[in-house]
């Protein structure tokens, strides 16, 4: 399975474009980790993904540093950035993370200065032969007509954006606006075009939607308009711009002559870009594909003309706080929070070293393991008999392992049955290796439920997928907010809870496979801690 990674910078609340990338690897077999960067590390779609690393102000003059250590650290494939402020300096210094074999998902810095300079972009649109307003940067110098629009030459997201009906308002809107442009005001419908080119600015999907409702300049409501005038405009921006991978345009169709008057153009993912990937503009798939090395052709045949998209707020859990609902149902991950891993590999290769008939091969297997090496290839090779791999494998996995509970996690399961607490097991790994591990700890008559992700549907069900989570709780009939996940790894097994708005308790074993000492989000050091926090808290 390929695996990507991709930053995102400015992630925010762009949760749908994370899971429109989520969706996208998942249809592709791409194994794909998502690391979302953020000042705060409060942001809700870094709960949808799979690392957070928290950075400086994008104006901090370390800034860039800050993310090509990242970039080197986490070997970082793709860089993608998501908000204007953001697109110049990352531009600009494009090379330094090519240098590290990181690619920035961004155009050339000449073409940033047409979009975050609107004198610029007037001039941008005319000079492609597209209608735009023509714009002023004095209002004494405006000569009318009013209604006119008055907006920072560098804004965005509406902000500090106004309709000005006559030459008073214009004096008082001109001293409270810095660095301002004024526009004719033109009546009519508002369009976005999301334009997805490959890396050479070559267009792939090109899909038109009108502005049915905004809020804040950001879509509430769209609805796919595949306007062949606005798509054939789109192509001759492409052109011009050569966009390195998305782009949005905004536009006013003339409610009286029906001309497009073009007046906004930003080089990256708008808000609602998910909405037209849903339609069919599948760019966050085709990108994974062009980093992939695969070589994508125009596509608007496969785009849902007419379709309608709504969109809504959703809540995510940052952090517990002092919860007083009281725990109905507690989910335990299996592996390295119930019993021991490593108790599991050193039992499977004892029976590799019985199979093999060396009585030196346990030990030398551990030693492997210990260093980070594949341990059974290491040794095989070692001894000349890599022939053998494959059956050494199947005993491995097939093993009945000789393992048991941690001290103390027969007893907190039955204290917490006594109290009338759902007890259950969700558990990613193949499901024969699973299912002996269950049957050797004694598990199947101890807790309630056991859920394999892998027996949902392969591996794209594992954590941290949320689908488990969700047939668990439909089974119980328990909202998730009194639910709690107990893991050992923060890399993949709170994000879900997270999203669902259950609690979590990472159970830190110093001794773990996956143990991170830097994770202090809800830490709980052993069984008897884990208990108190359960029962008595």
């Amino acid at each position: 399975m390929k695996e990507i990674h991709i930053l995102v910078t400015g992630v925010g609340r762009r949760v749908e474009l994370m899971q429109a990338f989520r969706q996208a690897a998942l249809n592709l077999n791409i194994n794909l980790k998502l690391y979302g960067a953020d000042m705060a590390g409060t942001a809700p779609a870094l709960m949808y993904c799979d690392y957070t690393r928290k950075v400086c102000s994008m104006r901090d003059k370390e800034y860039v540093q800050q993310l090509i250590d990242i970039c080197v650290a986490d070997k970082i494939d793709l860089l993608l950035p998501t908000i204007d402020t953001d697109l110049m300096v990352l531009s600009q210094n494009t090379e330094k993370f090519e240098k590290i074999g990181t690619k920035v998902l961004i155009s050339k810095p000449d073409k940033i200065l047409i979009c975050r300079d609107k004198n610029n972009t007037g001039e941008f649109f005319e000079a492609c032969g597209l209608n735009a307003p023509r714009t002023y940067n004095d209002y004494k110098k405006y000569p009318g007509p009013y209604p006119c629009f008055i907006k920072p030459k560098d804004g965005s997201s509406s902000i500090n954006a106004f309709k000005v009906e006559n030459e008073e308002e214009l004096v008082v809107y001109a001293g409270q606006v810095e660095d301002y442009i004024i526009q004719p005001f033109i009546s009519g419908k508002e369009f976005t075009i999301d334009i997805f080119c490959d890396f050479n600015g070559n267009p792939i999907f090109i899909t038109p939607r009108e502005r049915v409702q905004v809020r804040a300049g950001e879509v509430l409501k769209t609805q796919i308009h595949m306007d062949e005038k606005m798509v054939r405009e789109a192509k001759i921006m492409c052109k011009y711009f050569k966009p390195c991978g998305p782009m949005t345009v905004q536009l006013i169709q003339d409610e009286n002559t029906g001309d497009n008057y073009y007046i906004e153009i930003n080089p990256r993912y708008g808000g609602g870009a998910p909405l037209s990937m849903k339609a069919g503009a599948r760019s966050a798939e085709t990108l994974l594909e062009l980093l992939c090395g695969s070589k994508k052709e125009f596509a608007c045949n496969c785009i849902s003309d007419g379709a309608v998209y709504s969109r809504f707020d959703q809540s995510v859990c940052i952090s517990n706080g002092n919860v007083a609902q009281a725990i109905k149902g507690v989910i335990f991950d299996l592996d390295d929070t119930l019993y021991s891993e490593k108790q599991y590999v050193k039992s499977g290769y004892k029976k590799i070293s019985e199979y093999l008939g060396k009585s030196d091969a346990a030990q030398r297997l551990w030693h492997f393991f210990e260093c980070g090496k594949p341990a059974i290839d290491c040794y095989l090779e070692e001894i000349g008999e890599i022939y053998k791999k494959a059956e050494c494998l199947n005993i491995y996995r097939e093993q009945m392992p000789e393992i048991e509970l941690y001290d103390g996690v027969r007893n907190l399961i039955l204290n917490l049955k006594k109290k009338g607490i759902k007890v259950g097991i969700i558990t990613d790994g193949r499901p024969e290796g699973q299912h002996n591990k269950i049957i050797a700890l004694g598990l199947e008559d101890l807790v309630d439920d056991i859920i394999i992700t892998d027996e949902l549907g392969g591996i794209q069900f594992r954590k941290p997928n949320d689908i488990a989570f969700r047939i668990m709780q439909n089974r119980w009939r328990v909202p998730f907010e009194q639910l709690v996940y107990v893991g050992d790894n923060p890399n993949k097994d709170f994000q879900a809870p997270r999203q669902l708005g259950m609690r979590w308790i990472y159970l830190f074993n110093k001794n773990g496979i996956y143990s991170n000492k830097n994770y202090k989000d809800r830490i709980c050091y052993g069984i008897d801690n884990l208990e108190k926090t359960l029962l008595y808290k």
